[in-house]
């Protein structure tokens, strides 16, 4: 029997092909057979220069045995037309090189890569049976303990709790459109014998799981996700996707179909909810969330933050008019005021006062410009927006309807207040188009956390509306402000807000 060239024998088969098994793939160049299903593909692409890395595999022999497999960029062309996941390969002649270091879907040591001379096709009438996947499973306790090292990504199944913060009970249906923009969905997931976690979908991954989601008769259950990335957001374990994650549901696979017996055997567990771990909100400093927000794996979340307010910017409007329905912001139209909310589509519209004042926040990290919105501006000075800006003009009759409204000494009295801030990470803080933080909700020092689907459940459509055109203001400077400089007021590059008016009745 001839031997390949690292010196191990292969295994021969019927018409006398040299046959090796995963369990015998080392180093170096291979003139031999490898036979293997392909259990799925994906890109693998460079974050930062946003270049083709490759293309990664993972492949299982008859054996069982895992191994991850590579195409360099300029060879995927040839193999591509002819993959397809689930199917049984031949691969003659491969390269064996070292499994990289972080973000490894398999336990052995070797990748197999594809070499110039390396032929693949499709294995017919099949006898030998290959599994059809293999999964690797971990407890809390192992998520926990690699956290953040960016080493092995393992598979994680349970049973879901809440679906972008609605309850299973709620039968959710998911609007793909919108989660399709936000790129993301989180998903709280209660592990068997463990917590509840956090679990970030995200991009391909978030689509995948929509249409699943959407597709079953009944509100499925059971989750599990294949190779996510272990994270700690602001002290708390979270999964991430990565995009060589796979989602499976109810009785989409063995391990899925277990979980589904076992749960409906204990309906006690699956009506349990853990509330600390569901509810709980991740708190960080000013300079954490600056931190988060600068990651690679940042998405758009909610955090509470707990800071001094320092100033009121008093060179942008503290309020804007909004539409009476939908709270989005209007223009002035030829004879009316009309809601630039396309689902809206409102005209001749009542304006009604809404807040939008940028508050200069610190703690003893960093300084920021906090935005307070819709009902967190009521909760911090008492006071509804349009009841202010009545006032002034009760008072000031004289006034044109073009009038700037000052800021009030409502807000004005909350110069040196401490809050506790719920505040959202936008997708403009991500994109860095601004650093200004979105204000939802304010709470006592000693309020305990909620979840964050309550938060901004006010905010309607004026949050991201907002944030495109009135978030760019006064970037906060790297040096804490002290309380001497309260009355200074801030400057930035960005173009101005329209100057806040006296709304009108659009009749």
């Amino acid at each position: 029997m001839a031997t390949k060239p690292n010196g191990k024998s292969p295994v021969s088969s019927a018409s006398d092909e040299k046959v090796m098994f995963f369990r015998d793939v080392s180093l170096g160049p291979h003139e031999t057979q490898l036979r293997f299903r392909l259990i799925h593909f994906w890109e693998a692409w460079n974050p930062i220069k946003k270049t083709l890395i490759g293309l990664e595999m993972l492949l299982i022999d008859e054996q069982g045995t895992v191994i991850q497999g590579f195409i360099s960029p300029s060879r995927i062309e040839k193999y591509l037309g002819t993959m397809e996941r689930g199917k049984v390969y031949k691969l003659d002649n491969f390269y064996g090189s070292s499994n990289k270091s972080v973000y490894r879907v398999s336990d052995h040591a070797v990748t197999v890569s594809f070499s110039w001379n390396s032929e693949l096709s499709e294995l017919q009438n099949i006898t030998t049976p290959f599994d059809e996947d293999r999964f690797r499973f971990h407890s809390y306790e192992v998520f926990e303990a690699n956290c953040d090292l960016k080493g092995d990504l393992y598979d994680v199944v349970g049973h879901m709790k809440l679906v972008n913060g609605h309850s299973l009970t709620e039968s959710p249906v998911l609007d793909e459109v919108q989660i399709a923009a936000a790129r993301h969905l989180l998903v709280h997931v209660q592990l068997h014998g463990g917590p509840v976690i956090k679990l970030y979908l995200w991009d391909k991954v978030a689509t995948e799981f929509c249409k699943k989601f959407q597709s079953c008769e009944t509100t499925p259950t059971v989750l599990l996700v294949t190779t996510v990335n272990t994270k700690r957001l602001g002290g708390t374990l979270a999964l991430t996707s990565m995009s060589s994650s796979r989602v499976f549901m109810d009785y989409d696979v063995q391990p899925t179909i277990d979980y589904f017996g076992w749960l409906s055997s204990n309906p006690a567990i699956a009506e349990h909810v853990d509330a600390e771990v569901v509810t709980k909100r991740e708190t960080m400093t000013i300079g954490e969330l600056f931190s988060y927000i600068k990651q690679e794996s940042a998405k758009e979340a909610f955090f509470e933050c707990t800071a001094t307010i320092d100033d009121v910017v008093h060179d942008y409007a503290w309020y804007y008019i909004s539409c009476s329905g939908c709270h989005s912001k209007v223009t002035k139209g030829p004879t009316s005021l009309i809601c630039t909310n396309n689902k809206c589509g409102k005209v001749n519209v009542d304006g009604v006062a809404q807040y939008m004042a940028r508050l200069s926040v610190y703690d003893n990290s960093e300084q920021a410009v906090f935005v307070l919105l819709g009902d967190a501006g009521r909760a911090l000075t008492g006071k509804h927006a349009s009841e202010l800006v009545s006032n002034y003009f009760e008072a000031n009759a004289n006034e044109g309807v073009d009038q700037e409204v000052p800021v009030p000494e409502a807000l004005i009295n909350t110069i040196g207040q401490s809050h506790k801030f719920c505040v959202k990470v936008t997708k403009h803080n991500l994109s860095g188009k601004t650093r200004s933080l979105t204000v939802t909700k304010i709470l006592p020092l000693d309020t305990p956390t909620e979840t964050e689907t309550s938060a901004g459940t006010n905010i309607s459509a004026t949050s991201n509306e907002i944030s495109q055109t009135g978030n760019d203001v006064c970037e906060s400077s790297k040096s804490r402000v002290g309380a001497a400089d309260a009355g200074s007021k801030r400057s930035c590059d960005n173009s101005k807000v329209e100057k806040a008016k006296r709304p009108k009745s659009g009749k």
